[in-house]
């Protein structure tokens, strides 16, 4: 054998690679469990029943073994469990915190929105039907209690009858008529009172019309009634020769007669629920009178001659 210098020697200690210190035993505690705590209460003395177990073994064993224990543990303890989390792994590798508990949290509150909103609008849908009926009900009956009218009388105050023109220059006839018309007016309702107005009162013959009014608006409280008496007149109104009967008597006023008719529609409403349900009715009247010139301020009476519908 040939013998190494010192500059071999050198290389080759240098070439290996070092030694790396001998690994020290390592020691793991594990806490015994609630089923070996009970062994050693009911079991052995303390003194042969150590508290603490000591293991020497690697590294890897004691990963194997100490997740097993943990688990076992767990299983034998329900309460470890929950205090659990779940956690993801991010793409850094940094463990993320599951938001499972905050999303049903929101789930929840957005569940008692949404149970809130359809509560609320079946409270509306109900408030409305309920008042819907009680509105059809108020509204029917108010049906019953249609207003009474009745008209008491006439009177024709004077009558003039003179030639002249009309407003084109035309000469023809001319009457002049004044006259009041009273009537009993009642509303029978209980529960609301009525607002009352009326068309034009107008007296025809047949189509000639020779007097008109109008009678002043008024409101009736319930369960009471009024007398209205109504001015109709006209002015020199042209006849271009449609009432024959006085050109024939202009001097004998006293004998004349002539076919009237007083035509006019009441018109009565009534607010129950203020302008939200209220009622209407209309009664058209007509009535028939005869002018006579020897009656000229009298009342002539019309509560046979007039027609309600």
């Amino acid at each position: 054998m040939h013998a190494k210098t010192d500059s071999e020697a050198t290389s080759i200690d240098t070439s290996w690679p070092p030694r790396s210190p001998p690994r020290r035993p390592v020691y793991y505690v594990q806490s015994p469990s609630n089923h070996d705590v009970e062994k050693m209460s009911y079991g052995s003395s303390p003194t042969g029943s150590p508290t603490q177990q000591y293991y020497h073994c690697s590294p890897i064993h004691h990963s194997r073994e100490s997740s097993t224990s943990r688990f076992s543990a767990s299983l034998k303890n329900p309460r470890s469990l929950s205090g659990w989390k779940h956690v993801k792994v991010g793409h850094g590798g940094d463990d993320v915190e599951d938001d499972d508990d905050d999303g049903g949290e929101m789930d929840g509150r957005d569940e008692c929105k949404a149970n809130n909103f359809r509560l609320y609008i079946c409270l509306v849908l109900l408030f409305s039907l309920l008042f819907t009926v009680f509105s059809l009900i108020l509204w029917g009956a108010s049906k019953s209690y249609k207003p009474k009218v009745f008209i008491k009388h006439i009177v024709f105050e004077s009558i003039y009858y003179q030639a002249g023109n009309d407003q084109s220059g035309v000469p023809t006839d001319m009457i002049s008529l004044n006259s009041t018309v009273l009537i009993s007016y009642r509303n029978p309702a209980t529960f609301y009172a009525v607002h009352v107005a009326s068309t034009p009162w107008e007296l025809h013959h047949f189509q000639l019309k020779i007097a008109s009014g109008q009678m002043k608006k008024f409101t009736q409280s319930r369960k009471s009634g009024r007398k209205v008496v109504t001015i109709v007149k006209g002015y020199q109104v042209p006849l271009y020769g449609g009432i024959p009967v006085l050109a024939n008597r202009r001097e004998h006023k006293e004998s004349i007669a002539v076919p009237l008719n007083l035509t006019f529609v009441m018109r009565s409403r009534g607010y129950i629920l203020g302008r939200l349900v209220k009622t209407k009715f209309y009664g058209k009247i007509r009535c028939f009178v005869t002018l006579n010139g020897n009656k000229l301020g009298k009342p002539l009476n019309l509560t046979d001659s007039c027609i309600y519908q």
